[in-house]
């Protein structure tokens, strides 16, 4: 795998944790002052599309992000995924791109309301999915 592959998706998943945490702050406190710009990302987050069972949608994205670190620590400590790493790294990236496309049709057809920080994650999980998808195909065949 080419390095700024890893050092580009390393990055994205950070600010998209870094992201999702301060969200999920602002969601569990309601912390008002928390958002910046425009307001809209009270919005977003006040409205019924900001869980998912009652969960926080940017809890959702903390496990998805810390999943994807998760794949690349193990990439380089273990066989199994150092074969198949790019494959579950590129499964849980398509996963949480349709999710990402999901969220950005109920803001802008639904809300109608921007959250900045919503933006700033969606686009860190949409590069983060063409990184996985280069990488996928990319990728040498091992299993034959």
């Amino acid at each position: 795998m080419e390095k700024w592959m890893v050092r580009s998706s390393l990055v994205l998943i950070v600010i998209g944790l870094f992201v999702s945490v301060y969200m999920t702050i602002f969601k569990v406190t309601s912390n008002e002052s928390m958002c910046l710009g425009s307001g809209d990302c009270s919005i977003v987050n006040a409205s019924r599309y900001s869980e998912v069972y009652g969960i926080p949608v940017a809890a959702i994205g903390i496990v998805g992000y810390l999943a994807l670190l998760l794949v690349h620590w193990f990439e380089r400590r273990n066989d199994f995924m150092a074969i198949n790493g790019p494959m579950i790294f590129f499964g849980l990236a398509l996963t949480g791109f349709l999710f990402t496309l999901y969220l950005i049709y109920i803001e802008i057809a639904i809300i109608r309301a921007f959250c900045p920080f919503c933006i700033t994650s969606q686009i860190a999980m949409s590069l983060i999915f063409f990184i996985s998808l280069i990488r996928f195909v990319k990728q040498p065949d091992t299993l034959s």
